[in-house]
């Protein structure tokens, strides 16, 4: 049998799922589901990783974001065949592209399983039973998509018109007639009736040969452009930087609209499994679990006289009292009030946070690295207060800096600080200075997490305020 590579698409924002989700760390790298140790894009693969013929996933995502995926793969003991990352999104059509031509490097015409890292599946044998009957369709030559049986009439979904009645739980196929954007909620309620539509899951089987030859008779530009990309792209570590002029030339086109609305050979395969998107705080609402009001509590968080809710706190205390059909999410930098039913429309408030300028419309207080993380704890004009996690066994850059001077006071673990050529160690409550323009260093050489203070003072604070001379993760 023909080998089967996972394809995982990990490039999205999430800004709809704002504020714990921001660009910086997207809702595909959180734990966003109760009572579970695993991120979105760690579950993603965790629930396939037992099929037959499987091999390691291809996992696409953005540049700004290859350290987290690598430590979220090596979290489940997994090695991607490759990361590759993109210089800039382009949609589904360009990614899948580059994910098929790269798949067929290390298998003969391998068939490819494309999913997205942000999707909830409840019941998993149901999901893997429908991948296993996909799998002989896309061998024969079929565009396979799964799509999933409607429990109500959505309006954040597209629909899929398939040219015969599909039925729950037989997995048999049926020609695609047609596509259909986000409908209006009377639209749904037409569509929810008519069972030869499903929603549109944006997960789909097929051969890498199959695709390519699709994407070359409807997108040739999109083909070169790939080829191109690959063929120019480095090696960085784990990851594979590809070419960004050719890829940037890519169109900014979905695979559905590239090439499932127009092939002959797309099949649509009934998946009935308790499938989400998690496209929105009231579908997180839907399946999280309630109390006996119909609330979902996460947090420090007292309410009284609330129902139907969504109240989720990262730190601080949330109390609410005669509340109903309400989302309230607590961060450290910000916090979201919103009507349940308007959840969908969260991404709106992003682009104006965006537009006037607020920096939490991105950029979270906790930034990762492949060493670690840190968290901004204060800040003010000349000065900056961060608490540092070092991963163990990981190093900072040796670095200097032009605008600031450090102070680095050590909560846990032993921190071994090197500053102009001369090496120290220092313990819990002690502590070291860096002068302005001092070439230095921080590493953790032990097994336990690195913690401390750093108070940074300075003209100017910024992250680019730093001139690396040596970096184990091929930083400039």
């Amino acid at each position: 049998m023909k080998k089967i590579i996972p394809i995982i698409l990990a490039g999205g924002t999430g800004s709809r799922l704002w504020p714990l989700s921001r660009k910086s760390f997207p809702k595909q790298f959180l734990e966003l589901i109760d009572n579970e140790k695993y991120t979105l894009l760690q579950k993603t693969y965790k629930r396939i990783e037992n099929l037959d013929n499987l091999t390691k996933p291809i996992i696409i995502c953005n540049e700004e974001h290859r350290f987290i995926v690598g430590d979220q793969m090596r979290g489940i003991d997994t090695r991607p065949l490759s990361i590759l990352l993109e210089p800039s999104s382009r949609n589904t059509a360009p990614a899948i592209t580059i994910a098929a031509l790269k798949s067929l490097q290390s298998y003969e015409d391998p068939i490819l399983l494309i999913l997205s890292s942000d999707h909830e599946i409840k019941d998993l044998e149901k999901f893997k039973n429908a991948i296993t009957n996909s799998i002989s369709l896309a061998d024969e030559g079929k565009l396979v998509i799964f799509g999933v049986v409607p429990s109500y009439p959505a309006t954040g979904y597209g629909y899929i018109k398939s040219s015969d009645i599909l039925k729950n739980n037989k997995y048999k196929a049926s020609k695609v007639e047609g596509f259909l954007e986000k409908p209006d909620i009377n639209t749904a309620q037409n569509l929810y009736k008519d069972k030869n539509y499903t929603w549109n899951s944006g997960m789909f089987v097929f051969k890498a040969s199959t695709i390519i030859e699709e994407i070359k008779l409807y997108e040739p530009d999109i083909i070169e452009n790939c080829e191109k990309s690959l063929l120019n792209s480095k090696d960085d570590l784990d990851f594979i930087r590809l070419d960004k002029n050719n890829f940037l030339n890519c169109q900014n086109i979905s695979i559905d609209v590239a090439v499932m609305e127009k092939t002959k050979k797309a099949f649509v395969l009934p998946l009935d499994c308790g499938w989400d998107d998690i496209g929105s705080w009231e579908s997180i609402w839907k399946i999280a679990e309630k109390d006996s009001n119909g609330n979902a509590i996460k947090g420090k968080v007292l309410i009284n006289e609330t129902k139907n809710s969504l109240i989720r706190s990262e730190e601080k205390l949330v109390v609410t009292y005669g509340l109903k059909d309400t989302v309230i999410i607590s961060t450290k930098d910000a916090v979201l009030v919103a009507d349940k039913k308007n959840s969908q429309e969260v991404k709106k408030i992003v682009s104006m946070l965006n537009e006037e300028g607020f920096s939490e419309g991105e950029q979270h207080k906790k930034v990762y690295r492949p060493w670690g993380y840190y968290v901004s704890i204060e800040e003010e004009l000349n000065w900056q207060i961060k608490k540092i996690h070092v991963n163990p066994g990981a190093s900072l850059s040796l670095q200097k800096h032009k605008n600031r001077s450090e102070h680095w006071i050590v909560l846990k673990g032993i921190a071994e600080v090197e500053i102009e050529n001369k090496k120290d160690k220092l313990f819990k409550n002690q502590s070291t200075y860096i002068p302005l323009g001092s070439k230095h260093r921080l590493s953790n050489s032990g097994t336990s997490p690195l913690v401390l203070i750093e108070v940074q003072s300075g003209d100017y604070l910024g992250e680019d305020d730093i001139i690396r001379f040596e970096d184990n993760y091929g930083r400039n």
